[in-house]
Formats: C-alpha cells, structure tokens, sequence
C-alpha cells in the first residue's frame, strides 16, 4: 500500500517495537514530528533540553534495556549537537539510532541555512551512516539501520533525510514486515550483508581453549563490557564458577559479573585494586572476554600479563591483538562461546590460587571519619537503595569510587561512558533509563565539575515527573584533574579549582526539585532516606575534601602493579 513517506518512517520504529524516542526538534525535521503528532498515542516522545541530552537519554535508554535507542534531531547544529553522544555510544557499543533531517536537495552544497555534511562528521563514530534522497528507500533503510545496530558488535547508526523527501506529498510503496523477518532487506542488504553476520564462533578453537584451562594453575578472567552488551551474564557466571577462578571486572564490564560475588576481586587497571592487578600480573592464564584492552586496562601492554597465556574472546575480529598479543582467541558472541565452553568445561578447583588473591581485596566498610568521605556517601547508598536500582554516572573520580564501592549485579544496571570518558553523560542517561524503568529507581551519581555541563535537564526530569536522585560530589574541583596535577604535575593546579557558582540545592529548587546539603555521614543518611521516602526527584549536594584522591592509581604506561598510590596512601 502507499503511504506518506513520514508515516513509513513511523511504522518502520512500530516494525521495531520502538516506544520511546528521544529529541529536540527543528525546522528541517517539522515534516516528521508533524507525523509523530499523528502517531503520539503509538510513541513516548520525551523533549529534553538540548540534543546532546537527547542523545545521551536514548543511550542511557539502549544499554538500560538491551534495545536499540531511538534520537531525532533538525539539521544544522542539533545535528552537530549530537556528535558527543554519538561518539560515547559509539566506544561503549551501544544500539542507538540517530535520525536527523537535513535541507532540501536544491540546498544542498549551497551553505544553505543550517545546513551540515552530517553523514560524514558521523561516519567515523558510527557503525554506518545513511543519506536517503529517495522517499522509496526508507523503509529498506529505516530496516537495515536497526538491524546494523543491534547486530554483532552494537553500535550507533545515523540515518539523514532530505526535507524534500519528507514532504506531505511524498507517498511510499510499504508493507508492515516484523522486526525478526528484517534484519535487512533489498538492495541495501546486499551492500551490506557481511556486517549483519554473527560469527559462530569455531569449534577447535574451543578445544584448543579447553586444553589450556586444564593445563593452568592460576587462571585469572576478565569480565568485559561484551558480556554486558551480550546479555551473557549468566554464562559468564556459569563459567567463573566451573573455573573457580578469580574474576576481575572492567569499568564497562560492570553487571556483567556480580559484584558481591566472593569470586571478584574487584576493578583492574589504572584505578583497579590490588587484588585484581596482581592476579593479573602473576596469572598463568588470562581469558579476557569482551573486553578490549583499552589504556586504563592495559596501560603498559608490553608487562601486561606477561607470565600468562592470554586468551581473548570477542565479537570483534578487530580488536584481536589491537592493543594485547594473544596467544589464542575466539571469535564469537560473549554468550555463544561462553554456552560452547561451559557445555565441556568440567568442575575445576583453585583454592590456593584464590587464598593467595582474594585477601588482596579492600575492605568494604567505611572507615569513621569527621568529615564526609566518599565511601561513606556510597556506603549510605548501598545500604538504603534498592537491589535493583540503576545506577548511571558522569566522568572522573565520583565514577571510580561508585564502581568501587557499589555492587553491580545485572547487566544495565550501570550506566557509565567508559570509552569516551564523557562529562555531563549521566543525567540523561538516567533519564533514558528512568523512562524505560518507571518502576525502579535510578541514581545518578555525578561530580561538581560534571554536573554543570548538562544540569539544564533537571528541566526533563521535573517536567515528566522522573524520580532520579542526583548526588553530586562536591570538591569544588575537577576531581580527577586535580589528582594527576597533585601526584605528576608538582601540585600546580592549573584551572582545575570550581571557586564558583552555582548552589545545587538553589539550582534544584529552581526547577522545582528538592534540593539538600550534605556536609556529614548522617546528614547523608537522613538526606537519602528522605529523597527515597518522597518517591520523587531530588538533588544531594555532598561537600567533600578538596583533596580526596581514587586511590590505588597506576600511572598511565606503568606496569599495571607500580602503584603510585596505594589503598592506604602513596607508596
């Protein structure tokens, strides 16, 4: 049947089972939001603030859920805008899909008003970008762009159209095709069907793996964001388990791999802790799955793990040896490989591997202290929220202390920017996430220096009544930036001091939020005990020492057990 090109648009995100889009919009995509006044009993369209906050929503959205996360925005700058988000979805692998409208095709390369080349600013972030100037396009394009996103390895997609195509009188040849029959479809398909694939991971190379698991003594795993974006939680804790081995958990591995469960040892790399850095400095074998290596991992790959055998599974054939040589690898889903080995993998045990290890983890009980510490904020917030709740941060040292201090035990759980290192990504994250779990609570744990960079959308989260509680760690500095110009830079601090507005609790009054001051441990527990009482929003302004430092710290290129700060203090 023919329909208006917009409302192929439309029905293709109900082919998805979409519910929820995120966006701002403009004046070269007023064609499509007029649509989505047509459809607005299909859809939940939450208007953030600015598209930068959009994006982050429908990521926050897409990792909470394990669905493909939906953005729209105009040409021109809200196109650009996005470019933040599209990047840190794009690092942590994350299924979003990005839809911008641009100017008409007579405008285009005319320097037209707000116009912007957005498909190539976005081509090296995203898994693929589509420029449609054929109305008759859209629902192949509309198919394979969820179907490159949430295939494989995740990742983000941009799809532009022309404003042209999108005009009142554009009709569309469409057929309702569900989400399972279309993971691609036409011509467009065999451009791209490599990408569509899934590797089956190979048999031999399973055996081969097996056969080094029984020939080793100190086995040491590495629980990687893959296991997250996989699902493969369960097999991964099947795995661990049969293995009896000590398990260490990266920053975007978090819910992967519980983190109450006796078997971690906790963060590994440039802020990991002892236990896990020396396991992985004296393993004989390391098996790191879905987990790439990145810098803070591997910060000197050269001394990484240099006394083990080193096995890594992933999804991706280019991250194989990009930044570790291995000695073996498979390639497959985390969840595939893991369900191909635990189905020949026999019960192994380690204990004096184990006793050596897991002793080397921090004690877990704040410390007393006359002033307000960050373990004892993050102490107060394990014991008083709920088991379930999701917990999405910024970027810098309130990132650190939360995924040390805090137990993830689910994947989406927590929601963080590990690769892009993004400031200013947690509140709409946990706004996306907030939107798909209206029932759970969300926490959104930032920093001062964080915070200012998106707090405009306490707006979002007032106006549709989301029930984030928003802690800030208020050092009045760029925490984390600091640190480095205390221990490496000679203790100049060099525009790092935040000697400056605004009052969060104001700040939070002014949208209509409730707002606290935080100063000691049990200000902090009465602060949180109300915020969770009044089942609505509400910002805690926690004032901390300026000088509060992530402790252990690895310097960037050491070897991964040079602490240059210890659990105690400096070494």
């Amino acid at each position: 049947m023919k329909i208006r090109a917009t409302a192929a648009i439309m029905e293709c995100l109900l082919e998805q089972e979409v519910d929820t889009i995120f966006g701002y919009p403009g004046g070269t995509i007023l064609n499509l939001y007029d649509e989505l006044y047509r459809y607005r009993d299909r859809f939940r369209h939450i208007l953030t603030a600015h598209e930068q906050g959009a994006s982050h929503a429908a990521d926050g959205y897409a990792r909470a859920t394990g669905k493909v996360g939906v953005c729209f925005a105009t040409s021109g700058p809200g196109a650009t805008n996005l470019t933040t988000g599209i990047a840190t979805a794009y690092l942590d692998s994350s299924p979003v899909v990005f839809i911008t409208c641009n100017v008409g095709e007579s405008f285009l390369g005319k320097d037209a008003f707000q116009e912007v080349d957005i498909t190539g600013i976005a081509m090296p972030i995203t898994k693929a970008t589509f420029l449609v100037r054929d109305p008759q396009a859209i629902p192949d394009v509309m198919r394979q762009a969820f179907a490159v996103a949430a295939t494989g390895r995740p990742g983000p997609v941009l799809i532009d159209i022309l404003k042209n195509v999108t005009a009142a009188d554009q009709m569309v040849d469409y057929e309702f095709v569900p989400w399972t029959e279309n993971r691609g479809c036409g011509s467009i398909r065999a451009l791209s069907s490599d990408r569509l694939k899934k590797p089956e991971p190979d048999h031999q190379d399973v055996d081969t793996l097996l056969e080094m698991i029984a020939a080793a003594e100190r086995p040491f795993l590495l629980c990687g964001g893959g296991v997250v974006r996989g699902r493969a939680h369960r097999e991964f804790r099947e795995f661990a388990e049969k293995m009896d081995a000590p398990v260490a958990i990266t920053v975007m591995g978090g819910g992967g791999f519980p983190g109450s469960h006796p078997l971690t040892t906790g963060m590994i790399g440039m802020h990991g802790s002892e236990a896990s850095n020396v396991a992985c400095d004296e393993c004989d074998l390391l098996i790191a799955v879905g987990c790439r290596f990145s810098d803070r991992v591997a910060l000197n790959p050269a001394s990484f793990a240099s006394r083990a055998k080193v096995v890594q599974i992933d999804v991706d054939r280019a991250e194989i040896d990009k930044n570790v040589l291995t000695d073996h690898h498979i390639i497959g889903s985390a969840r595939r490989v893991l369900q191909m080995i635990n189905e020949k993998l026999p019960q192994y045990s380690h204990g004096d591997w184990k006793n050596y290890i897991l002793p080397k983890r921090a004690p877990s009980v704040a410390p007393e202290s006359p002033y307000l510490t960050p373990q004892q904020i993050l102490e107060t917030v394990r014991l008083q929220m709920p088991k379930d709740a999701v917990v999405s941060t910024d970027v810098g040292q309130h990132q650190m202390w939360a995924i040390k201090y805090l137990h993830f035990d689910y994947p989406g759980q927590l929601l963080t920017s590990g690769g892009f290192g993004t400031m200013g990504f947690g509140l709409g994250a946990a706004i996306g996430a907030q939107a798909a779990f209206p029932d759970k609570r969300v926490l959104h744990i930032t920093g001062d220096g964080c915070f200012r960079m998106n707090c405009h959308e306490l707006c979002t989260v007032e106006h549709y009544r989301l029930p984030i509680i928003t802690v800030v760690f208020n050092n009045g500095t760029l925490g984390m930036v600091r640190q480095w110009q205390n221990l490496i830079y000679g203790q100049r601090y060099s525009e790092t001091t935040l000697d400056r507005g605004p009052d969060f609790v104001k700040l939070a009054e002014a949208y209509g939020l409730r707002g606290y001051r935080v100063t000691t441990r049990q200000e902090m527990e009465e602060a949180f005990a109300q915020a969770l009482a009044s089942d609505s929003s509400a910002v805690l302004d926690c004032k901390l020492n300026i000088d509060e430092m992530v402790r252990p710290m690895v310097a960037a290129g050491s070897p991964i057990t040079d602490f240059l700060l210890s659990e105690g203090g400096a070494t």
